[in-house]
């Protein structure tokens, strides 16, 4: 899953995305209202939720989220606001955000929070995925391998999402920097064929390693 934090305080956007990338989530930030509708206008299909705070430079989350909805862009949106009354919580629901929390908060509530949100059928993607002898469940975060449970990393089960999301394509470097990791990697990092080799070996205890090939200058294909 692939996070979008809208938020101009910056010890609020780093926690929110280290916090949030520990949880496995690929965490993207941006410091103003117009960057991050722009940004979502662009790729709408890039994330899967936006964490939006309401009081930023340039164009305020409400005044973002009205143009989103308008626009029938209708990636779940969690506000943010150091505002408590009914009335501003009203607002923020009425400009179309999906749900609010008002700072301070902790962080296990907004995880708890945007695991609700992103449970919502935005598109009809099922959670227990079967690609020949693998199945993933991307609710309880478990992978299996011919019946034997694979003992994966966080970015590792990213990885394997993504391949059995898109079975039998053919899957650039860019496309998994793009929904594995977030926009701020190098596209000629070698991080993704450093995970890839990671990940065959965890499919290697289980004599599956052929599934995951090489398509030589372009990516990867998991084979079906």
């Amino acid at each position: 899953m692939r996070i979008l934090v809208i938020e101009d305080q910056e010890k609020l956007a780093t926690a929110l995305k280290k916090g949030l990338e520990n949880e496995g989530y690929s965490v993207d930030v941006l410091g103003d209202g117009e960057s991050g509708q722009r940004r979502v206008e662009a790729k709408p299909r890039d994330y899967d939720a936006v964490v939006l705070d309401i009081m930023l430079p340039k164009k305020d989350g409400l005044a973002v989220c009205r143009t989103w909805r308008a626009q029938n862009i209708n990636l779940p949106v969690l506000m943010l606001t150091a505002k408590d009354t009914l009335k501003d919580k009203v607002t923020g629901l009425d400009v179309g955000a999906d749900d609010y929390m008002v700072k301070p908060f902790g962080h296990e509530e907004l995880v708890a929070r945007l695991r609700a949100l992103l449970r919502r059928p935005r598109e009809s993607l099922p959670t227990q995925l079967q690609a020949g002898d693998l199945t993933l469940n991307s609710a309880t975060k478990e992978a299996y391998c011919k019946n034997r449970t694979l003992e994966l990393t966080l970015k590792q089960f990213s990885l394997l999402e993504y391949f059995m999301r898109h079975p039998g394509q053919v899957i650039s470097r860019e496309q998994l920097l793009e929904h594995v990791w977030d926009f701020s990697y190098d596209a000629f990092t070698n991080i993704v064929d450093a995970h890839v080799k990671n990940l065959r070996k965890k499919l290697k205890s289980a004599n599956y390693e052929h599934v995951l090939e090489t398509i030589r200058g372009v990516g990867y294909r998991l084979k079906v």
